[in-house]
């Protein structure tokens, strides 16, 4: 598989979840919607990418169980979570419930809201390994004190996985449970659709979903699906930036359906490149005739991460991430432990606290400038992790070399090279 991708001779990718990446089949096609753009580009824009989005919200829309109309396309996932935060009206005590893994992005989404509006973000202290039935439980206990507090959760955001640590959530029972509390849901699904199944999402029916097409459903940069279904479109009066779609208040919004306000609010936002929101026909057809499909695609990738997390953690003698019913690894994440030992002083361990920042930029400036690779390193629970991407174009044999490297790397470490090596890369 590797050979269909465009990876540089010598160079071994095992980070595919940062950024995701697609196949020459096509970055070509691509090429080729880019070439039809600039050869009529007010044709094209007006008459045929019309046509050609609504295509593509039709193919992306089955992979969530979802109806055409609840689906639009925007650039990522930060836009996504930013669109529906910034769309909701609050009001004094009201409070945004999320975990502690939250995205970054995310939690500076909620910090600046807190800047120019009433709600407030409230955290729940999540740590993993954890069992899905006791953050459920956190959750549901949370909830319980906040309203007790007289605070009204406007809304409660999760991930389907989590980006640091990569470990699968439990998204659609703690949707559940804000169905039975009465709570909107938002689900960062940016390392959702194309990696895990996410049909059944029009049944589970959280409030709002945004996933990433450009992360693991080989669609380019920057591609994302937002779920709204229609019981929840009202809610969405306008998309950022605030483009052509938006009408004001009053009685040319009210004349359209809120289905198609919704969509058409969408359809023409600002000056960006289009070119991956219709790329999207071409990367589930290389899915589905050349990797087999998405069952085929997920079982392989979850397969992968299994057995090479597994060959990793005993290559580096650490361990894999895992609770005890095993829910959090089965994605196409593994996270190893690296073999360094972290103290409150210098005869702690190899490294002290105060090191870490240091260490972790060794680690990955490193591997890129000797190894010719990423290692995806983070600092969690005082111990360093890597978090290993399982796609189609790695095998085993690729995440035991990464484990062997990361051998090597540590033991610099241990011998202090971090303290005299050049950081500023």
């Amino acid at each position: 598989m590797r050979r269909l991708f465009n990876f540089a001779p010598g160079y071994t990718p095992l980070n595919h979840g940062s950024y995701g990446t697609f196949p020459r089949y096509v970055l070509e096609y691509r090429e080729q919607r880019q070439r039809d753009f600039e050869a009529r580009e007010c044709i094209y824009n007006v008459f045929i990418y019309p046509r050609l989005l609504r295509e593509s919200r039709a193919l992306v829309a089955p992979l969530l169980g979802a109806d055409t109309d609840e689906v639009v396309l925007m650039p990522n996932a930060t836009t996504g979570v930013n669109t529906v935060l910034r769309n909701l009206v609050y009001e004094k005590d009201d409070v945004i419930v999320y975990p502690t893994s939250i995205y970054n992005s995310c939690l500076k989404t909620i910090q600046s809201l807190q800047e120019s509006t009433p709600v407030r973000g409230h955290a729940i202290d999540v740590r993993y390994p954890i069992e899905d039935d006791e953050l459920i439980q956190m959750f549901r206990d949370t909830v319980a004190a906040l309203r007790k507090d007289q605070k009204r959760i406007r809304l409660a955001i999760f991930d389907t996985i989590v980006s640091g640590p990569g470990v699968r959530v439990p998204w659609e029972q703690l949707v559940a449970a804000c169905h039975e509390l009465g709570i909107l849901s938002m689900i960062d699904g940016a390392h959702g659709i194309g990696h895990i199944d996410m049909r059944h999402t029009g049944t589970v029916k959280p409030d709002f979903l945004v996933t990433n097409c450009h992360k693991w459903l080989f669609v380019p940069r920057g591609c994302a699906v937002l779920y709204v279904p229609f019981a929840r479109q009202h809610l969405i009066t306008t998309c950022l930036p605030t483009s052509h779609g938006y009408l004001a208040p009053g009685a040319l919004r009210d004349a359209k359906p809120p289905a198609q306000y919704f969509t058409d609010l969408f359809l023409d936002v600002a000056t960006v490149d289009i070119s991956p929101y219709t790329s999207v026909p071409a990367a589930l057809k290389f899915r589905n005739e050349v990797c087999g499909g998405e069952e085929a695609i997920r079982e392989y990738c979850f397969g992968l991460a299994m057995e090479g997390g597994d060959r990793a953690a005993e290559i580096l003698g650490t361990e894999v991430l895992d609770n005890k019913s095993g829910s959090i690894r089965r994605c196409g994440f593994a996270n190893v432990r690296l073999p360094i030992i972290v103290g409150m002083r210098e005869d702690d361990g190899d490294i002290t606290e105060a090191d870490v920042v240091a260490v972790s930029r060794f680690i990955y400036i490193t591997a890129a400038k000797d190894y010719n690779t990423y290692m995806q390193t983070f600092f969690y629970n005082r111990h360093f992790w890597t978090r290993f991407s399982a796609t189609i174009y790695l095998e085993v044999a690729d995440i035991e070399w990464g484990a062997r490297t990361l051998l090597e790397i540590c033991e610099r470490v241990k011998k202090g090279e971090w303290k005299t090596a050049d950081l500023s890369s």
